[in-house]
């Protein structure tokens, strides 16, 4: 397991501050999830997490090694899936020992026995091993998104990154994509962080939450203080009746409980 300390990190981008001097400590082993309005900060932070983007100030350290650029360990799930619709399942899920096997071998299956079944494993872990066969672009959102957690479990990650992981799914599917992430990341002592918008999703499956507002982080605490209070800070003058799935906002003390 590793933990992840975040310290300082500012990114600009010409004359725009996505991230402004964000700082906290993630233990090894967290289910954190990152709340914020788009523009927030929330893809940047995770780019810098997993070493895409290089920050203009600060530092991200994992295990104790400051990141400087991709690193095996930390893999990250993409909102838009980014798997390949004319392979399998089981095809999609074997790329993510590409870094072991090599493009070729991974794309065309010809990797030895223990990577082989440990794509089957990560289909398993996600529910989908009886689907392994099936096209990929013949699956449903919520499928493909699994297909691509299998993919990201393949990789081996000490820390687990998602970008929005269910932002185009519907409320049934979300559930079911972050039950299974947090499945995931239980039984492989993951670090994770998941951005989110949708607030009532996020306290059912987090544990750690950070919010962002204007690239700063406004929030960092546990489930029972990310109360209706803290929402408002996090989301500001935005109407956050939209982000809990049933429509509603629940009383101060239904979301402090």
């Amino acid at each position: 397991m590793s933990g992840v300390v975040v310290d300082g990190l500012t990114k600009r981008y010409g004359s725009v501050t996505a991230l402004e001097d964000v700082s906290f400590e993630v233990p090894a082993g967290e289910f954190a999830i990152i709340l914020g309005v788009s523009g927030s900060g929330k893809s940047t932070l995770l780019r810098c997490l997993a070493g895409l983007t290089d920050p203009t100030a600060g530092e991200v350290v994992i295990d104790g090694e400051p990141v400087v650029g991709p690193r095996p360990e930390v893999a990250m799930i993409f909102q838009q899936h980014n798997i390949i619709g004319d392979l399998s399942a089981y095809g999609n899920a074997l790329t993510g020992g590409m870094s072991r096997s090599g493009f070729f071998e991974s794309v065309l299956g010809l990797q030895n026995e223990e990577e082989k079944y440990r794509a089957l494993d990560a289909l398993d872990t996600v529910g989908l091993l009886e689907e392994s066969e099936q096209k990929a672009r013949r699956m449903s959102g919520g499928q493909q998104q699994r297909v691509g957690i299998a993919r990201a479990l393949v990789q081996r990650p000490a820390v687990l990154l998602a970008d929005e992981p269910v932002a185009s799914l519907d409320p049934g599917s979300s559930q079911t994509v972050m039950r299974y992430l947090r499945t995931a990341a239980n039984e492989r002592e993951l670090t994770a962080f998941i951005s989110l918008h949708q607030v009532n999703i996020a306290r059912k499956f987090g544990e750690r939450f950070i919010g962002l507002q204007g690239g700063r982080k406004v929030f960092d605490g546990y489930r029972e203080e990310l109360t209706v209070d803290a929402v408002d800070d996090i989301y500001g003058d935005i109407d956050t009746e939209g982000m809990f799935l049933d429509g509603g906002r629940p009383a101060e003390t239904e979301v402090a409980r």
